[in-house]
């Protein structure tokens, strides 16, 4: 991808707020990413069904692919079903439900076994959201959503009530953008990003994690542990993240660009 090397600056990489991105790391070996899908290759719906394909995504996705080897996933809150049907079958490597589910590049599939108290805290997040227009539920079968952007005056009876639920049941909560999952304890973007980059071909790889919101945090340690970086994308804000993008635009311009380097 070039012969120029990659510079950071010291104090920007330290710095609270993460550096905008460099459009691309000229020199990085053999590049790995990881991409989370709302907020990051899609803009935010208010709800999780209004989001669609889209024609420039797709072609900059599977432009990257043998671009980079087959080394390009996406690492999403959403089930792997749900990243088929947005990314329109482009991604061979792909992990659902914050780390749970994981497709490896061969078309092996893992997934965790579903805690009994996860059907618990569906009924319960459907029983609250009958009474609250604007609140929706999403059934991952190891993992409850509860989706309020359509209503943000129940984000605090939301958080509330997802926090008992925790306290009963013993689920992993899941803050994001608007949303408040009760997950099956275990696995997390961090921990998909480090199992995808244990096996072909992701291997030696530099893993370069993009994500948007607080669910993306443990996939930018991740990569950092592996001698890569993350890229926060939207507003600046505290983050493990060393660079940045300010919106999906932008994502996709730089995934382009990446296409063209050689």
């Amino acid at each position: 991808m070039g012969t120029s090397d990659l510079i950071i600056d010291a104090a920007d990489a330290a710095a609270d707020t993460p550096t905008r991105l460099p459009a691309p790391p000229p020199s990085l070996p053999r590049p790995a990413l990881f991409l989370d899908l709302d907020g990051v290759l899609a803009e935010l719906a208010e709800t999780p069904d209004a989001v669609v394909p889209h024609p420039r995504r797709t072609a900059v996705l599977k432009g990257l692919i043998p671009r980079l080897d087959g080394r390009v996933a996406i690492i999403s809150g959403r089930t792997i079903a749900e990243i088929d049907r947005i990314a329109e079958d482009s991604m061979a490597s792909a992990s659902g439900v914050h780390g749970l589910e994981r497709r490896r590049a061969d078309g092996s599939f893992l997934r965790a076994e579903a805690s009994e108290t996860v059907r618990h805290a569906i009924a319960a997040f459907e029983d609250f959201a009958r009474t609250r227009p604007g609140v929706t539920v999403e059934d991952k079968a190891v993992a409850a959503g509860l989706h309020y952007r359509g209503a943000p005056d129940a984000a605090p009876a939301a958080e509330a009530l997802v926090h008992r639920l925790a306290a009963e049941t013993g689920l992993s909560v899941q803050p994001g953008n608007m949303v408040i999952e009760l997950k099956t304890p275990g696995a997390s973007k961090g921990t998909a990003l480090k199992a995808f980059m244990a096996e072909a071909p992701f291997a030696g790889a530099t893993p370069v994690m993009l994500g948007d919101d607080l669910t993306d945090e443990d996939g930018f340690k991740a990569a950092a542990e592996l001698g890569g970086f993350g890229v926060l994308v939207g507003p600046p804000r505290e983050t493990a993240a060393r660079f940045a993008l300010p919106d999906v635009d932008a994502v996709l311009a730089w995934l382009e660009t990446l296409q063209e380097c050689e």
